[in-house]
Parts: structure tokens; C-alpha cells; sequence
């Protein structure tokens, strides 16, 4: 498990192919990977890594299988990219973002970048499936950070998130452009909440579901609002 409080960016010092299989080396900041041991996970960039090998100093090894290359933006790496990192989460320590499993669930686009004074915002473009999940003051995790959601229009299909000069100098938010591909993992709490309520309504009123659904939108809204959960305190 993860906290969401990204931890350092790391360097891709190499990378090997082969069949179904990619490794990466990456080469982390000073001290980060200090009692690192083989077998221990790292979120890289959001995805839940496992090191296979160490190299002394600051250099670890991880293997990244085909289909994990495919869902997430691990796939475009190339030597000397850059990628969030955080060590697992120990035994009573702070949660200072929210739990996250390193499970990927979706990669987002980033649709737009507003740069009001001493911040940054990120719009980020998900398929509509996903953006049932996503409301505003909730929790989202993009490539591993955990952020507050501070506006999210579902009939558009974005979200946008405010960060912080902090954020920005232990990140890699500040090298992203439009159209850059994010990994994004929802919330769990949200997304078994949000689901919970959808089946019921569908398994209560059956055919006219569609009816409610139809009502719904003519009003500008839609029954992913019915399955709104409570208002969770703000992560930044």
C-alpha cells in the first residue's frame, strides 16, 4: 500500500526488452533508496513496481510485464524519462494523502494546463466510465500522487486539480504538456460506493431505470449523482 505523498522523482537509467517482458533501471535522489531490498515494491509513476535487483548507491532494477505496459504510461517511457516514486507504506506511518493500491486503472489525458499565480491546474479528459467515480473534493491519485478533485464535469468528461508550488518541486507535474497521458487510479471507497448504489438502483426499479435516467439528464444531471458519497476532507 501506498499514501499518495510522492516521495522523490527517479530516472530511467536504462531499459532491456524482452519477449512480453521490459526492465527498467531506475536511478533514484539521494537517500531514497536507503534498506531498499529486493522483492520490496516502489510506486513508480502510480504502478506498483517490485524490485528485482540492486546496484549499490541509488539503482534498482524492476520488470514491467506486457500488459501493464499497455494500460499505463510505463509503456512510453524511454531512457532518461522521469516518474514519481514512493516507498510502500510502513506499519503506522502517516497517511498523509489517502491509501492507494498501485493498481492502475485507467490512463487520462491531460487536457488543459491554467497557471494562476503560485498555482497549477490540471484539467485532466477520462472516458465517461470513469468519470462516475470522480467528484468534486474527492480523492484521485494521478501517477501516483493523491490530490483533491476540484471540479469535475462528467457530461464534458474532465476533472481538474489545483497543485501547489510544493507540488510541482517533488513532482514530475511540472514537465507535463497537453495531450500527455496520466495514470489514474480511483479512489476504492468511492468506486465500491458508487457501484453499490448504481446496482441497487438498477436491481429496485429495473425497467424503469431507463425512465429515471431519461428525467435525469432533461434536468442536466444523471444517476452517477444519486451514487454521490460523502464529502471526504481535502488532500493536496
Amino acid at each position: 500500500m501506498f499514501t499518495g505523498i510522492v516521495q522523490g522523482v527517479a530516472q530511467v537509467a536504462a531499459i532491456t526488452d524482452r519477449p512480453g517482458l521490459r526492465s527498467f533501471r531506475l536511478r533514484f535522489p539521494p537517500g531514497f533508496a536507503d534498506g531498499l531490498e529486493i522483492g520490496a515494491s516502489v510506486s513508480c509513476d502510480g504502478v506498483c513496481l517490485t524490485v528485482t535487483a540492486l546496484h549499490g548507491g541509488d539503482t534498482a532494477d524492476f520488470d514491467v510485464m506486457q500488459q501493464s505496459l499497455s494500460l499505463t504510461t510505463l509503456g512510453a517511457l524511454a531512457e532518461g524519462g522521469r516518474l514519481n516514486v514512493e516507498r510502500a507504506a510502513r506499519d503506522g506511518a502517516e497517511i498523509g494523502g489517502h491509501p492507494l493500491s498501485g493498481h492502475v486503472d485507467v490512463t487520462g489525458t491531460l487536457a488543459d494546463i491554467r497557471q494562476p499565480e503560485n498555482n497549477h491546474v490540471l484539467r485532466i479528459a477520462l472516458p465517461p466510465r470513469w468519470m462516475r467515480y470522480v467528484f468534486a473534493k474527492g480523492y484521485i491519485a494521478i501517477n501516483g500522487a493523491s490530490l483533491t478533485v476540484a471540479e469535475a464535469d462528467r457530461q464534458q468528461g474532465w476533472f481538474e486539480v489545483w497543485l501547489i508550488p510544493e507540488t510541482l518541486r517533488m513532482t514530475t507535474f511540472g514537465d507535463k504538456q497537453p495531450g500527455d497521458a496520466v495514470n489514474i487510479e480511483i479512489e476504492r471507497s468511492t468506486q465500491v460506493f458508487v457501484d453499490t448504489v448504481r446496482d441497487t438502483l438498477e436491481e429496485r426499479l429495473g425497467p424503469l431505470l431507463p425512465a429515471l435516467e431519461a428525467l435525469l439528464r432533461e434536468r442536466g444531471v444523471s444517476t452517477d449523482e444519486l451514487a454521490r458519497p460523502p464529502l471526504a476532507p481535502p488532500s493536496t
